[in-house]
């Protein structure tokens, strides 16, 4: 009866250990699932949830059919253990005394190492207990640091697109201004080329009347000589 109690208490803290554990491992899936979501948290938020329940649900399954699996090993192997336990009895009837001090040392041994498992997952529960406490709470956190970093980043941009809204505004101003400077720069350009060009055609004009001026001489220098030289012919 006292291995019986001490196996039924290592099973039951077995069982204790092995939920808190999964326990841990969703919460720390929730976790991840949290910091990835924190950086895509407006727009994939809805289809990161159902992903997750999914995957949750999946999760679920498989550890259920698990169980289920391991029930059924656990029963198979209690009944072969029984089986062998019946056979060893059999064969172990002509010794029974020799090896009954041996089954009380093995019974002593058996609950020491039980309590020594025992105290062992107790101190494991705990610990994973408090390592529970500590991803809620750090899931507590992130959940609300995510809320205020989308604040922050709403305020941010709604700042940013007044900004953006005054430096168009200014930009526009700019623009007005620069253009009216262009177009005054232009008209004087026209008014500088419309005086330059008159200048020029003067200058031409001027030129002109001086190489016409200097034709006309040149014509009648060389009519006074043809008139030298026919009047020397004549002469001889």
């Amino acid at each position: 009866m006292d291995i019986q109690s001490g196996s039924d208490e290592l099973l039951d803290a077995q069982s204790v250990n092995r939920h808190l554990k999964n326990a841990i491992n969703a919460l720390r899936d929730e976790l991840e699932t949290a910091e990835y979501s924190k950086d895509e948290a407006i727009q994939k938020a809805i289809s990161i949830a159902n992903d997750e329940i999914v995957q949750l649900k999946s999760m679920a399954q498989a550890l259920r059919d698990e169980l289920e699996n391991m029930r059924f090993e656990k029963e198979e192997a209690v009944q072969n253990a029984v089986a062998t336990a019946n056979d060893e009895i059999v064969q172990l009837k002509n010794t029974a005394q020799a090896l009954r001090d041996e089954l009380e040392n093995m019974r002593f041994e058996k609950e020491e190492a039980v309590q020594s498992v025992v105290v062992s997952t107790s101190s494991e529960i705990s610990q994973l207990k408090e390592t529970a406490r500590a991803l809620r709470d750090e899931l507590e956190n992130l959940k609300f640091d995510k809320e205020e970093a989308v604040q922050s980043v709403v305020a941010s941009t709604t700042d940013e697109i007044v900004q953006l809204k005054e430096t168009a505004g200014a930009l526009r101003e700019q623009l007005d201004t620069v253009t009216g400077e262009y177009e005054q720069k232009i008209q004087n350009l026209e008014r500088d080329a419309r005086d330059e060009a008159e200048h020029l055609r003067d200058t031409i004009r001027v030129l002109r009347n001086g190489l016409e001026g200097k034709s006309g001489d040149s014509k009648a220098a060389k009519a006074s000589s043809t008139k030298c030289n026919s009047s020397r012919g004549r002469k001889k």
